[in-house]
């Protein structure tokens, strides 16, 4: 497999290969170039409306708010959740999340079909499982402002802050009745340190299956999963269950490398943009031949869905769940000379038969329903999971023809 570049591919932050810089307020590549009528229609509308605002608005503001208020509107009218403009203030804490150093509440989220923000994941030991926010639940409001779906960026901004800081989470969820309430939970940010992977060794019908569960590619995610994988094959495992439910991404060297793995020579994925101009990333001759079956569901999404479209397509492993949540796109950050910065959406990638994933997700050979409690998965009760016993038996059943 070739070297690449560091590109992530998650819910909340997805960058291509290096950053390009532009200059807020002029045009970098031609200074000069000649505004159009209509653009200049457009400013002078924009000047006309903020005279009205200042002859008659009541209350005291700064030009900036005006100013990041028409670029946040610009980009959110795209229609693209994963497209946004970020004020300096909002871009330092992502960039943060790109070095992996960042102070939050330990929650994975995702904009949900209803229109809210979802929480997927609750790490361990975060302080979002200690204050009692659950796998499930739907983030409506941050500090008591109100965020829909359409606005995740903006949430997960305000959400993360300063070690030892507070912020007020309300959820929503089902009470004991069944019922929908709204219920407000302070969490106290904190360094979050997240352990990727995990696995362990289950036995069934005189057979040692390995189980390894990837939460996210992370920068740390190749070496945890290339030691226990390690662990796994020292067990001497007959096969593998490799769960990749709830895992929203991340990085898609770390995705290629561990696709690389079991895969021979071969497309993983390619990835098209505008213009069409096709990248492909290709797997090397070497591959480790273990049975395997693969779990994902419905908030397995980007750089989890590239993994299961590969071993579906390639024939390498049958995946077991529900389909899964259909990010197929990929987005790079451009930073900006005031530190503000932009995140556009570049190109759309596809399985090795070319298979469209965007707003349709990947489709399990085998379909089973989840019926753990809220979603929670939990690697110490295997033996009460619906979707991990029916990717064991499938799993054995391949073992044993």
């Amino acid at each position: 497999m070739k070297k690449i570049g560091k590109v992530l591919l998650a819910f909340l932050l997805i960058i291509g290969t290096g950053f390009t810089g532009f200059t807020l307020g002029k045009n970098s590549s031609n200074d000069n170039r000649m505004i159009s009528e209509q653009n200049q229609k457009h400013m002078a509308s924009m000047e006309a409306m903020k005279e009205l605002i200042d002859e008659n608005f009541l209350f005291d503001y700064e030009d900036k708010q005006l100013y990041d208020g028409s670029l946040k509107g610009m980009f959110e009218n795209l229609g693209d959740p994963y497209t946004a403009y970020y004020t300096k203030e909002e871009f330092d804490k992502l960039m943060e999340d790109v070095n992996g150093k960042y102070a939050g509440i330990g929650v994975a989220v995702q904009a949900s079909d209803e229109g809210y923000i979802k929480a997927i994941s609750v790490f361990d030991e975060s302080p979002a499982k200690k204050a009692g926010i659950n796998v499930g639940d739907y983030i409506t409001k941050v500090d008591g402002v109100s965020y829909s779906s359409d606005q995740l960026e903006e949430a997960v901004s305000k959400i993360r802050g300063n070690v030892g800081e507070k912020v007020k989470i309300t959820v929503l969820r089902k009470n004991a009745e069944g019922k929908a309430e709204e219920k407000d939970i302070d969490v106290e940010r904190a360094d979050v340190k997240v352990d990727t992977v995990e696995s362990k060794v289950v036995e069934k019908d005189d057979k040692k299956i390995g189980y390894i569960k990837i939460k996210q590619f992370e920068d740390v995610t190749k070496e945890e999963f290339g030691k226990e994988l390690k662990a796994l094959k020292d067990a001497k495992v007959d096969g593998i269950v490799m769960d990749l439910r709830n895992n929203p991404g991340g990085g898609l060297d770390v995705c290629l490398a561990i696709a690389d793995t079991f895969l021979d020579e071969g497309v993983i994925v390619s990835t098209v943009d505008k213009k069409g101009k096709e990248i492909v990333e290709k797997s090397d001759k070497e591959m480790d031949k273990t049975p395997m079956t693969v779990l994902i569901n419905e908030n397995s999404a980007s750089a989890s869905e590239i993994l299961a479209g590969a071993f579906k397509d390639r024939k390498r492993a049958k995946i077991v769940g529900k389909t899964s949540f259909g990010k197929g796109i990929v987005q790079k950050l451009f930073p900006l000379d005031d530190g503000s910065g932009v995140k556009i959406t570049i190109s759309e990638y596809f399985t090795p038969n070319k298979t469209k994933i965007h707003k349709i997700g990947v489709k399990p050979d085998v379909e089973v329903e989840d019926k753990s409690e809220n979603g929670a998965l939990d690697i110490e009760n295997l033996d009460k999971d619906t979707q991990f016993n029916k990717a064991l038996d499938t799993l054995l059943e391949e073992i044993k023809g």
